[in-house]
């Protein structure tokens, strides 16, 4: 359509925003579904001055206007081609969701029937329409197209429109006077149209007479009639949805064969913006922007005549004021004097008042306050008294060292029963050894008898008796050789174990050293940076803070002073949490905070320059947000509750860097384990004994052990005590005790590392004294052995030598039973003793974690005694401090009350001596205005004036109303038409977007019926130059030219068809319940009216509440039509036909 230009305020902010909006929704007039409308243009306004704008209206009425197209709207190929994947494949999926799916009956605004009396060619005619497809067929000059028009003119539509007629008197049968048509139209479900008064069907009767005349009856399904009115008529449309004049609604006949055999692009274009209805909206846009402009003008000549008003009215205004004044000032000036003294009296009298007030004020307040201390005070001596009755309870605890001390000798003793327990253990494997040696021996024996005893016949018994003596005296020496060095093994074993004693007290005493040494270490550090931080209380934050904060103080800022150390606000209300609170806080109390981002880099060089690297610096405004909503439970302890924030900035700082509103403490890990488990939303703990606890809202956590301060951190001197002295005085004990303790620890580990040593000299020794022990074994053997081959070799073995080595052996294996079975008895022994100090050691053990309960249950409860004491005792000073402030307050509030009683009594009293009292003065400022002007008056020459004093006022009375009431309109209309103007700058966008919208649904659909006959092809739209051309490419075309063909060489059956493709398309795309149409297949063959027959029909079933009315000539006897089609077949051509007969 043409382009149109609309005057749009240069304010008018709201139609820009309008046109602005991204992915707003639209739905298109036919379809339930929702389309996502992609908005990628922008419309850029340059910026003015807002406040001289609005100045301009109040004076003017109306703003300046620029000349803008809101309806212009540019869409590249690009643009067009995302709009149309965006939304393409939605339709194109519902359209194959709705393939094989049959849509409902509607339920209102159907044709349920029509009756005809004298109407054309028919004398009576009547029927019943079904709720879907009607097809109404007969021969030509049967009278099928008069039921379009009878429907067209029953339901109010305009003679001309049928295309049959220019008025209704040519609808009436020849020979006939009066003509009436009846119908009836459907009226259920949730949206009827007045079901009350018309129940189930409204009947609708038009009755027109040859003299022009025409009637209305509009009745309930009962026969009542209900409205004569066409207003009614058109409401029950309009409700309804129903456009007789709609060419896309009733297609007659002519419209039809117009339709079906249009060429030109244009017309095509108009026929779909008329049968969308975009051409009426577009006309009555138009005839707004008309009327707005007009308007506009009207304004503008009407604000021309405001300087001239103004004027006038101003200089009316003058003329009066000017002549009362000269008037009335002479007697005006001693009353205004006298009302000037009584009303300096008047307000020193309500200062003094007001004062009054204040004193008593104060002084009420005074009691509160002290009831207040005495309350603190109360508080106070209880938590005394609950702390000093825990300090008893946990004095009479006593003390646990001898548990300690036993549970300590406990465990040594076991450890020594293991070393005999593991030494018994190698004596039972060398005894076991020995045993099996034994055994063979022993049966070797036995065998060696036996041959002996057949050899003895050939040995002498001198040979056999000194051999015998020599063997003897061998084994004796074996037995020797081998018992000392058991003996010697047995004593090199204890020196063993008396040294690895000895090595282990020593690394006990090593690691007690180096322990004391770090102490002392860390006592030595705390000690220097006491003493730095009593001179300097700023040395725990960094290098020369306090120059690096008068240089901030110097200093220009963008937005507010920047705000640090953030520890100087922060204090600990209970020493318990110090560590803590140094390890996860302690590198936000050394950071600084700006509110101005452009800040930060000045505040860097700054810090940079003191060599503070390290320091962080926070960017946040001053948001003094509400933060009580993240915080737990009162009474489960969080890092906010344990600290003092002096300054809220400060407070919300941390709250936004550390969560310290919600994040638990607790005094071991698993007492914040249970908090956070109590808490059923998760969260996160710190835990004084060095943990981190996180337990998830869906459940499950974490533990994480966190990493103490190295001595010489200067983090280790925050959050310390206010008195440095104190501090000082208890590192310095620290450091004395440590010193002690380290002393002690070396001294233990150097007499034990020269005990140590002298052991390994000896155990040196020992293994000299070893090694000739096992030589002189070895050799005993080796000469026990010689015996016994030399006997073997030269003299038979003689029997009782065997007999005696053999009980020998005998009589060592019982000797070895018995030491094993000595040895067994005595390791039955230690294990039972083990059992027994295993049970004493958990039995102390027990007694030691009972104590410890007891001692932390109590300790736990004297801290909070003590917590609540501090809370008390800073609640006493607090108010005793108040209560000083307020009777200060008292005293010079007091002081300056008797002050002003005195000044107002004298003043009263010279008040009198000038005047008599005057009643209720004004105020002081205003009398001396007043007074000031009467007597600036005096001094002018009085003016003469040409009227009455009264005739003036009526003369400024009028010229005010004329001006006030030319504004009130002029601002009155200019801004109903800027409203108007903004209105129809989104309806002309909302315009163009459901065009854009309805054109791609038409060119989807169009190719979807297309693909039902094989072929292909598209809708072109061209909305600047208004015209609509069809491409379709057929089935033989694709395989021998591959391009798209112009409607103007398809056949008439092809033109016919891709026509009846674009009306369908067109049809979906509209919200009217019927669809009439007449000859639509005129110009087809067998083929294509098969097809276009069938695609009708399915298009119809798959339509939702939509009730269609097809007129042909042709015959429908190859058509498969099913349960939702009605064919009415008209009779031949024989006028005065009465009722229609129907298949």
């Amino acid at each position: 359509m043409a382009k149109r230009k609309v005057i749009v305020d240069d304010d008018n902010d709201e139609a820009l925003d309008v046109l602005s909006q991204h992915s707003k929704r639209a739905r298109t007039i036919a379809s339930d579904d929702e389309v996502v409308v992609d908005r990628s243009r922008h419309r850029n306004r340059k910026p003015d001055n807002g406040k001289a704008r609005r100045e301009d209206s109040d004076e003017d009425g109306e703003d300046e206007e620029d000349e803008e197209d809101p309806t212009q709207e540019e869409h590249n190929e690009e643009e067009e081609q995302r709009f149309e994947e965006l939304n393409g494949e939605a339709i194109r999926q519902r359209l194959e969701q709705k393939r094989n799916t049959f849509g409902g009956i509607a339920e209102h605004g159907i044709i349920e029937s029509i009756e005809m009396h004298h109407f054309m060619c028919h004398k009576r005619l009547t029927f019943a329409f079904g709720p879907q497809i009607n097809f109404i067929i007969g021969h030509n000059g049967s009278g099928k197209s008069a039921v379009l028009s009878a429907i067209t003119i029953a339901l109010g539509g305009k003679a001309n429109s049928t295309g049959r007629g220019s008025g209704l008197k040519s609808f009436i049968r020849e020979g006939q006077q009066i003509s009436e048509i009846t119908i009836s139209l459907k009226n259920q479900g949730e949206e009827a149209y007045k079901p009350k008064e018309y129940g189930k069907s409204i009947v609708i009767t038009r009755k027109f007479t040859k003299d022009g005349s025409s009637s209305w009856k509009i009745k309930s399904k009962d026969g009542k009639v209900v409205s004569t009115k066409r207003d009614e008529l058109s409401a029950i449309c309009d409700h309804m949805n129903i456009q007789v004049d709609n060419p896309m609604n009733v297609l007659s006949q002519d419209a039809a064969r117009q339709f079906l055999s249009a060429s030109h692009p244009s017309d095509k274009y108009k026929f779909f913006l008329r049968g969308t209805q975009l051409s009426q909206l577009s006309e009555e846009y138009d005839a707004c922007l008309d009327n707005i402009n007009q308007t506009k003008k009207v304004l503008h000549q009407k604000k021309q005549v405001l300087p001239d008003l103004r004027a006038t009215f101003k200089e009316a205004s003058v003329r009066f004021e000017e002549a009362s004044k000269a008037r009335e000032q002479r007697c005006k000036v001693d009353e205004l004097k006298k009302e000037l003294a009584w009303a300096h009296v008047a307000a020193k009298q309500t200062e003094m008042e007001e004062k009054l007030g204040e004193v008593a004020k104060a002084e009420r307040r005074l009691p509160k306050i002290e009831a207040e201390i005495k309350a603190a005070e109360s508080q106070v001596q209880f938590a005394s008294d609950a702390v000093a009755q825990f300090d008893k309870e946990f004095s009479a605890l006593g003390e646990i060292d001898h548990l300690t001390k036993q549970r300590d000798d406990l465990q040594e003793k076991m450890r020594g029963n293991r070393v005999k327990i593991g030494n018994f253990k190698n004596d039972e494997k060398q005894m076991n050894t020995s045993l099996n040696s034994l055994n063979d021996a022993i049966g070797n024996y036995a065998i060696n008898i036996a041959e002996e005893e057949r050899r003895l016949a050939a040995d002498t018994q001198v040979k056999r008796d000194e051999l015998n003596r020599k063997l003897e005296s061998a084994r004796a020496d074996v037995t020797s050789a081998d018992q000392a060095h058991k003996n010697f093994l047995e004593a090199k074993r204890q020196k063993l174990a008396e040294q690895d004693d000895i090595k282990r007290r020593g690394l006990a005493a090593e690691a007690k050293k180096n322990s004391a040494q770090e102490r002392v270490v860390a006592a030595q550090s705390m000690i220097s940076q006491c003493k730095e931080k009593g001179q300097n209380a700023l040395a725990p934050y960094g290098q020369d803070i306090k120059g690096v904060l008068a240089q901030i103080a110097k200093m220009k800022w963008h937005g507010d002073v920047p705000v640090g150390p953030l520890g100087l606000h922060v204090k600990l209300k209970e020493m318990a949490w110090a560590d803590l609170m140094r390890i996860q806080l302690g590198g936000l109390m050394s950071a600084f905070a700006v509110t101005d981002a452009r800040d930060r880099p000045q505040l860097k060089r700054l810090l940079d320059q003191t060599k503070n690297f390290h320091v962080n610096i926070i960017i946040s405004e001053r948001d003094m947000f509400d933060f009580s909503a993240g915080e737990p439970p009162n009474h489960i302890p969080t890092v906010l509750r344990v600290l003092e924030i002096t300054d809220p900035y400060v407070l919300r700082l941390l709250i936004n860097q550390a969560n310290i509103e919600r994040t638990v403490v607790a005094p071991r890990r698993l007492d914040a384990d249970n908090i956070l488990r109590r808490m059923n939303g998760g969260g996160v703990a710190w835990a004084a004994d060095y943990m981190r606890v996180h337990r998830y809202a869906e459940g499950g956590g974490q533990s994480i052990k966190l990493h103490r301060l190295p001595p010489n951190d200067p983090r280790n001197m925050m959050f310390t005590s206010s008195d440095s002295a104190s501090v000082l005085s208890t590192w310095q004990g620290n450091l004395r005790d440590a010193e002690g303790e380290c002393k002690a620890a070396q001294e233990e580990a150097a007499q034990l590392r020269q005990q140590f040593q002298t052991l390994t000299h000896e155990i040196g020794g020992m293994n000299i004294q070893e090694r000739s022990l096992f030589e002189a074994h070895r050799a005993a053997k080796q000469e026990l052995a010689s015996l016994q081959e030399e006997a073997k070799e030269e003299m038979p073995a003689d029997i009782m030598g065997l007999q005696t080595a053999k009980d020998e052996a005998e009589a060592e294996k019982a000797s070895i039973m018995q030491q094993f079975e000595d040895v067994v008895s005595r390791r039955t022994a230690i294990d039972q003793e083990q059992t027994t100090l295993l049970e004493e050691l958990n039995k102390v053990k027990g007694q030691i974690h009972n104590f410890e309960e007891a001692r932390q249950g109590i300790q736990k409860k004297a801290e909070d005694a003590a917590e609540s004491r501090v809370k008390a005792q800073s609640d006493k000073n607090h108010y005793i401090e108040k209560l000083e402030e307020e009777n200060k307050k008292v005293k010079a509030i007091d002081a300056i009350a008797k002050q002003l009683q005195e000044e107002f009594i004298n003043w009263t009293a010279g008040a009198e001596e000038y005047c008599k009292r005057v009643e209720n003065p004004r105020k002081v400022d205003v009398v001396e205005r007043t007074l000031e002007s009467v007597q600036k008056a005096l001094k002018e020459r009085e003016r003469k004036h040409g009227a009455t004093v009264e005739e003036m006022t009526i003369e400024v009375n009028n010229a005010k109303a004329v001006l006030d009431s030319a504004e009130k309109d002029l601002k009155s209309l200019a801004a109903l038409n800027n409203a108007l103007k903004r209105s129809l700058v989104i309806r002309l966008t909302r315009w163009q977007e459901f065009r854009r919208h309805i054109a791609l649904r038409c060119k989807v659909v169009f190719q979807y019926h297309l693909s039902n006959r094989g072929y292909f092809g598209k809708i072109l739209f061209d909305h600047a130059n208004q015209t609509l051309q069809l491409k379709v490419q057929t089935d033989d075309q694709m395989a021998t030219q591959g391009r798209d063909k112009d409607p103007r060489s398809l056949s008439g059956g092809e033109k016919s068809f891709s026509t009846i493709c674009l009306l369908l398309s067109l049809w979906d795309a509209i919200g009217c319940p019927l669809r009439c149409l007449d000859e639509f297949d005129v110009f087809m063959d067998a083929v294509n009216r098969r097809i276009s027959m069938k695609m009708m029909i399915d298009t119809a079933n798959a339509s939702d509440k939509k009730q269609y009315i097809l007129i042909t000539p042709q015959d429908m006897g190859n058509i498969h039509v099913g349960q939702t089609v009605r064919v009415h077949r008209m009779s031949d051509p024989e006028r005065g036909q009465g009722i229609l007969a129907f298949t």
